[in-house]
């Protein structure tokens, strides 16, 4: 029988803001056999995320870096191809933290959610199952507090989570007006995500000015992936009592030395503001919830979910940068061979 291999894409430079091709290898070695207590799991498709930037170089503030000279952090989705763990089986498919590799082996606590393989394709649950539509899903209805009638203001809105966000805030009866970078993604967002309205940021001298045409009533909620300068100007578009909900921060390129602008306590202190950070890492125990809930929602055609599949390992290690560059189209996913 031959022996099983393991490629694996290791983190072995620290870097400086977002992570490049160089701080990355590619390497091969057997693969790993798990012990007690543990499972052997074959990786089909494995997750990009903006997240693995703080992972990679200590940003997130929230969870420890990646060592050095080891795998990638991320999620993935795999078959269980041996167990010694209670409860798992060969055979059965799983959500988790198994890393940019093709074999991890792992304790049960790496798992996130089982997954019917039978319900949608398995790369949906990395976009629309994944934590890209579990964020939307939960930071929304769970902070946004969303009520018909009410405007919503999204930046990236054509990306892994906002072309959900803004789907979301349609189907509870509200108007959404999204941020992005190009006039083919705002024409995308328009047609396929929900938005009535949409800004090209990149081709907007005064942002302020555009979200102000856009929005002409102000917004309830502001859903904010980006925070900067685009964040500085939505803020000035709430409406009293309204909610801004955190959920990323990828117009910084770095945190070191700390970015200034704008000062936002006026506006809420006199608009009443609630604003929220939202993680998803906080929220596993809703995760099941809200995948059947957005499986419902996918099969009866509310809900449309895209996916840009990367076919191969050796794409990982640009992977991450090509994602802030804002050159995928959905959500980005590298299918393993």
């Amino acid at each position: 029988m031959q022996a099983r291999t393991n490629r694996q894409v290791l983190l072995v430079k620290r870097p400086q803001g977002i992570p490049q091709p160089e701080h990355f290898a590619l390497v091969t070695e057997p693969a790993p056999s798990p012990g007690p207590d543990q499972i052997l799991v074959r990786n089909r498709y494995l997750s990009v995320d903006p997240a693995q930037r703080g992972w990679a170089n200590d940003e997130g503030n929230y969870s420890a870096p990646v060592p050095l000279d080891m795998p990638m952090r991320a999620l993935a989705v795999g078959e269980v191809i041996e167990s010694n763990a209670p409860g798992f089986k060969a055979g059965e498919f799983l959500y988790g933290w198994f890393g940019w590799q093709t074999y991890c082996v792992a304790a049960p606590d790496a798992v996130l959610r089982r997954v019917d393989p039978s319900a949608l394709p398995l790369s949906a649950n990395l976009s629309l199952l994944g934590i890209n539509g579990l964020t939307a899903y939960l930071a929304f209805h769970g902070l946004g507090d969303p009520k018909q009638g009410e405007h919503v203001l999204v930046s990236t809105a054509a990306g892994s989570v906002g072309s959900f966000v803004g789907q979301l805030a349609s189907i509870a009866g509200c108007r959404a007006v999204g941020l992005t970078s190009s006039a083919e993604k705002a024409a995308l967002a328009r047609t396929r995500y929900g938005y009535q309205g949409m800004i090209n940021y990149r081709e907007t001298k005064d942002i302020a000015a555009a979200i102000r045409e856009a929005c002409p009533q102000g917004n309830d909620i502001y859903f904010d992936n980006t925070g900067g300068a685009i964040a500085d100007a939505a803020i000035r578009s709430m409406r009293v009592r309204g909610r801004i909900i955190q959920c990323g921060t990828a117009a910084n390129a770095s945190w070191t030395p700390v970015p200034t602008g704008p000062r936002p306590e006026r506006e809420v202190l006199t608009k009443r503001l609630r604003w929220s950070g939202f993680v998803v890492l906080d929220h596993v125990a809703e995760y099941d919830t809200a995948a059947d809930r957005l499986t419902r929602l996918a099969l009866e055609s509310k809900i449309v979910y895209d996916e840009e599949i990367l076919s191969g390992l050796e794409h990982a290690p640009g992977a991450i940068a090509r994602l802030y560059r804002g050159e995928n189209y959905g959500k980005l996913i590298i299918a393993m061979d």
